[in-house]
């Protein structure tokens, strides 16, 4: 059917085009060809509009990342395994030594990331006696997000009732600083217990002794450890063995 049968898709270009469409937008939009358009709207007067994100599969360079992380998130797994008591207690140690309380006389440990926050909680009850009543929950979470909903979240992931969370602080978003909001905050996990934290202070000391000492660093000087990661590339000029 030629132009005179195409009235609705004339009109419709002409709006689009006022509203700062670009023709290859509106015929994309429409379904018809960009010489079409032209000569719809070739007296429209054109503002451009903010730019539209085009919609688009992801190209071969972008695949291939995407299979390659897949695999090496395989292969991560696949190395990891199942963790044993022992292996979590030195996974546990390592959390808290990055992300712990040091110099309180209470064990905390705070983080947005869901899976640390249930890995610590799981750590701190498998190799310490704790007494529940005495886990104390307090919320980092911006102006505007839903607290209700976050602690219910965090309450469910940590299994300390919410009647033990601490009033939460609540930030005012300041777009100098951070763009990014999690939505459900970062939560700061507390047990009241100086015993407890010179505990876990021991054990992060047996596993980051001085390196004059240090195990780890005598197997580097003795050229013992294997730095190969499966799935890691060389530097620029490197030489493999």
């Amino acid at each position: 059917m030629g132009y005179r049968g195409k009235v609705a898709e004339r009109g419709r270009a002409r709006e689009l085009r006022a509203a700062g469409w670009t023709m290859p937008e509106i015929a994309a939009e429409l379904g018809v060809s960009r010489g079409s358009v032209s000569l719809w709207t070739h007296d429209v007067p054109f503002t451009p509009g903010p730019r539209k994100a085009r919609k688009r599969g992801p190209n071969a360079l972008e695949r291939r990342k995407a299979e390659e992380i897949e695999r090496l998130q395989a292969e991560g797994r696949e190395r990891i395994g199942e963790l044993n008591d022992r292996d979590l207690l030195i996974a546990g140690t390592a959390l808290y030594a990055g992300e712990g309380d040091k110099t309180r006389g209470s064990v905390g440990f705070a983080n947005s990331d869901p899976r640390m926050v249930a890995m610590f909680c799981a750590w701190l009850r498998r190799f310490f006696v704790i007494d529940e009543s005495r886990l104390r929950v307090r919320l980092y979470l911006h102006e505007g997000l839903d607290v209700d909903a976050a602690n219910e979240f965090w309450s469910s992931l940590t299994a300390i009732p919410i009647a033990q969370f601490n009033r939460p602080y609540r930030a005012v978003p300041d777009a100098t600083i951070r763009l990014t909001k999690h939505e459900m905050g970062c939560p700061k996990v507390r047990y009241n217990c100086a015993r407890t934290h010179r505990a876990v202070l021991g054990l992060v000391d047996a596993l980051l002794p001085s390196t004059s000492h240090s195990g780890v660093a005598q197997s580097a000087e003795q050229g013992t450890v294997n730095a190969k990661v499966l799935g890691s590339s060389p530097s620029p000029g490197a030489t493999l063995p």
